[in-house]
């Protein structure tokens, strides 16, 4: 953490420490698996909980005969 010109601020501090620690400790893995679900909840589950939005309106589209309408970007 000691390099030139480098700042961190506590918050920063302690995460880079504690996730150290996790290394060093030897529980990295177990510690990675349990990350990686907690990021999978709130931004894949939610998100696909209905199916796959891109499948479901390809599917759409070629049931119809009108084209779908396409997303204006806010």
């Amino acid at each position: 953490m000691d390099i030139t010109g480098g700042r961190w601020t506590m918050r920063g501090g302690e995460a880079v420490l504690t996730l150290g620690s996790l290394y060093i400790s030897g529980d990295w893995d177990e510690y990675w698996q349990f990350h990686l679900q907690q990021e999978h909840k709130p931004n894949h589950l939610a998100l696909y909980s209905s199916g796959i939005p891109l499948l479901k309106q390809v599917l759409k589209a070629r049931c119809s005969t009108t084209p779908p309408p396409l997303p204006i970007p806010v």
